[in-house]
């Protein structure tokens, strides 16, 4: 699915794509913050598909928020792992990383304020070629010899860019954001003034630059 022109060609897409949206639906459920965007430029975004007679369609974003305009409905399953958290660490081999102390510009909030804000990690100014495969995975506060595997609390998040081809050129300048309160309180560090920001390339090593790192908060 790396080329977005042929995407759609790949019966896993759908699935893919269907399973997304579950997902999405799932996790609205859950409470707090976890709504949709309400930002007018997103929800007013249209895209154009055809129809079953091969007419031109216009659709906006704020049309599909609800599945029941579409005509359907997610059925009700046991989900496993709304139960679960994160578990202690276990070694994984560290492989030329990057270790950044980042300061945090709140500490120890209330429940309140931690519903009305999300606290974010944002590597900011990041900069690679979109042509070439890049992975790279973020940890919070793991400082000894040896990394968590990605089910375990230290582990934040993945940057991955998909080799793709576009008439706009190879480079791609972007800011990457991850959404930390639930993980801070895991990691029991939320009176903490500052985290270590480990960055663990993947692959696509150097392919990569990065303008700097900090800690945002956001309403939206």
């Amino acid at each position: 699915m790396g080329n977005f022109y042929s995407a759609a060609r790949d019966p896993i897409f759908f699935c893919h794509h269907s399973n997304v949206d579950r997902m999405w639906s799932v996790w609205k459920t859950l409470g707090g913050r976890r709504t949709d965007l309400t930002d007018p430029d997103w929800l007013n975004a249209s895209f154009f598909f055809y129809d079953e007679n091969a007419n031109p369609v216009r659709v906006k974003v704020r049309d599909c928020l609800d599945t029941r305009n579409l005509g359907y409905v997610y059925q009700d399953v046991e989900i496993p792992w709304l139960q679960s958290r994160p578990t202690p660490r276990r070694s994984a081999k560290k492989n030329k990383v990057i270790s950044v102390k980042v300061a945090r510009p709140k500490q120890s909030r209330s429940k309140k304020e931690k519903e009305d804000e999300e606290e974010l990690l944002v590597i900011q100014g990041l900069e690679f070629d979109k042509t070439k495969a890049l992975k790279f995975d973020v940890y919070i506060n793991d400082e000894d010899d040896s990394l968590s595997a990605p089910d375990k609390t230290e582990f934040a998040g993945s940057f991955v860019n998909v080799p793709h081809k576009h008439k706009h050129g190879k480079k791609m300048s972007t800011c990457f954001r991850l959404a930390l309160t639930d993980l801070l309180e895991d990691l029991d560090v939320e009176g903490d003034d500052s985290l270590i920001v480990t960055l663990v390339p993947r692959y696509g090593k150097g392919l990569a630059k990065i303008g700097g790192i900090k800690i945002e908060f956001d309403r939206d």
